[in-house]
């Protein structure tokens, strides 16, 4: 069986636990507490190269990066699928998938909010309008791309794909700062459409064993 190496909180284990439900993938739970710095020492910095979560291990081989995972899921595992069939809807998809992945999480991840408190010495307050300043620039870009796109009830269709894998955990993580959200009929839409499916709720983080408050 499959192992995935992640962090209830981590949006991009998240990421990776909607894929793997979505495709009906069984795996064991492997929790790495990234706030007490266990991606950095014990067991997990032995067999994880960048030392991040999520990483997947399967056939005897470890995968790291979630959009890399997702796409060997999809190659491994292709019903259903995540990807459109045609070579546009693709490139779409994971267009909308990069915004997040690439231009909105990077910028917002622990690892450069610990700097900008600890190096930096921001306050809190200040860290925080980072965080909801990227998120909302970021957002307001997503719901652009979305308003191009032909009408669906997810991303792109009507059927979830990988850009839905990567919207839900930035909303999930963005509510968690108190970010703003309005004006972004599509993108909320979209939201609220992926949590009445059991592979979203299932995969959030208030459901995983290392869950805490």
């Amino acid at each position: 069986m499959m192992k995935l190496h992640n962090y209830f909180r981590s949006s991009a284990s998240f990421r990776v636990r909607i894929a793997l439900n979505l495709k009906g993938l069984a795996y064991d739970y492997v929790p790495v507490h990234i706030a007490r710095g266990e991606h950095r020492t014990g067991p997990f910095a032995t067999i994880s190269a960048d030392q991040l979560v999520p990483l997947l291990e399967d056939d005897g081989e470890r995968l790291s990066q979630s959009m890399a995972i997702i796409e060997y899921l999809e190659e491994r595992h292709p019903s259903p699928p995540l990807l459109p069939s045609d070579a546009l809807g693709r490139a779409r998809v994971r267009a909308l998938s990069e915004s997040i992945a690439c231009e909105i999480h990077p910028l917002n991840n622990l690892r450069v909010l610990k700097y900008l408190v600890r190096e930096l010495k921001l306050d809190e307050l200040a860290k925080n309008a980072w965080y909801r300043h990227w998120v909302r620039e970021g957002m307001l870009a997503f719901e652009r791309q979305l308003a191009q796109q032909p009408a669906g009830i997810y991303c792109w269709g009507n059927t979830p794909t990988m850009a839905d894998c990567c919207l839900v955990p930035q909303i999930f993580n963005g509510q968690r700062f108190d970010c703003d959200f309005s004006g972004l009929p599509r993108t909320m839409a979209v939201f609220d459409a992926c949590m009445q499916l059991e592979a979203f709720q299932q995969a959030q983080p208030s459901r995983c064993p290392d869950a805490e408050a």
